[in-house]
């Protein structure tokens, strides 16, 4: 499958965080639409392509330097030092657990706090936050509960009990109060929060998404919904060519469900697992089309997938099959 999309003006962009697993594949996609792109990261990203700054983002200063220096190293250095007409925060702890909860709080709510900040006090007009699916609150749960009704769109409450998905949570009301304030200075910014699905990059493709058709009742927890790396790529691309929207919020998944071909029919598969779920919308449910839904980032900022993962799983079949050839 070729998704045709239109390609602006090329832009400078300084993306946080991204020689993480995700932030390649997005760096890797968004180069190929010629933007000029400087890494801010504790470690190096290994692409010839792309300068490493190396920062602690939770320092405000750090932060602020990291959104107004050269994309490269030069000697001398020639060309002017220019502000980034985009900043995409990924940067964070992406789980709990990993470090203690006190940690990935005050890691994750200074650094985005920091960012959003220096980006509107440097005048730029475009921040991409890295927000998640995890704000509804059934993700991290202390227990096994149910998604309030399907389905979940942008306008579905979050209530979070774990403090990752909290963080985000924080984030998304930051980023609200700073486009409202900016706007009301006659300094308008556009600050999209993107709600990332359960992200699937290229060489995990068929081991992930063997797990998701071998063992579904398992992956209520990602909503049976999840985002190709590369369309996560996509869709960072729309938001930087979508101005004017000023805050906005968008669940970033594709299109359809990850449930095995005999149970994909979304609605008979949520009535039958999820019979205390409302179901508020059955048009949008039809077919095979996620639980999450993706129409506001189709509708405003004219999202098309690329990557769906049916239309991936027949090339690793095909593979195989030509392999025990």
């Amino acid at each position: 499958m070729s998704t045709d999309f239109t390609s602006g003006p090329k832009k400078r962009i300084v993306i946080t965080g991204g020689s993480g697993v995700v932030g390649r594949y997005v760096i890797q996609k968004l180069l190929s639409y010629g933007h000029e792109i400087l890494n801010v990261d504790q470690t190096p990203l290994d692409n010839p392509n792309v300068h490493t700054l190396k920062a602690d983002l939770t320092d405000g200063a750090q932060a602020f330097n990291a959104l107004s220096c050269h994309f490269q190293i030069s000697e001398p250095f020639l060309e002017e030092m220019r502000t980034p007409d985009v900043v995409i925060h990924l940067a964070g702890i992406p789980q709990p657990n990993r470090i203690p909860d006190n940690e990935t709080f005050r890691i994750n709510t200074l650094s985005s706090y920091a960012i959003i900040e220096a980006a509107c006090k440097l005048g730029i007009k475009k921040i991409i936050l890295a927000s998640s699916i995890t704000v509804y609150g059934v993700t991290y749960a202390e227990t096994n509960i149910s998604f309030p009704h399907f389905p979940i769109t942008e306008s579905t409450p979050t209530e979070p009990m774990d403090v990752y998905a909290t963080s985000k949570v924080c984030m998304e009301r930051v980023a609200a109060s700073f486009e409202k304030r900016f706007r009301a200075m006659g300094k308008p910014v556009d600050i999209y929060c993107l709600r990332i699905g359960a992200v699937v990059t290229p060489d995990r493709h068929q081991e992930v998404m063997t797990s998701y058709l071998e063992r579904p009742r398992e992956w209520k927890v990602h909503g049976w919904s999840y985002i190709d790396a590369r369309d996560l790529g996509n869709v960072i691309n729309r938001c930087i060519e979508t101005d004017g929207l000023g805050f906005e919020v968008f669940n970033v998944v594709n299109d359809e469900n990850t449930l095995p071909d005999g149970k994909a029919q979304t609605i008979d598969w949520l009535r039958s697992f999820c019979p205390e779920t409302e179901i508020l919308d059955e048009q949008a449910l039809r077919g095979q089309m996620a639980p999450i839904s993706n129409e506001k980032a189709k509708r405003l900022l004219g999202f098309r997938e690329e990557y769906p993962w049916r239309e991936e799983r027949r090339k690793w079949v095909a593979r195989e099959i030509r392999e025990e050839r």
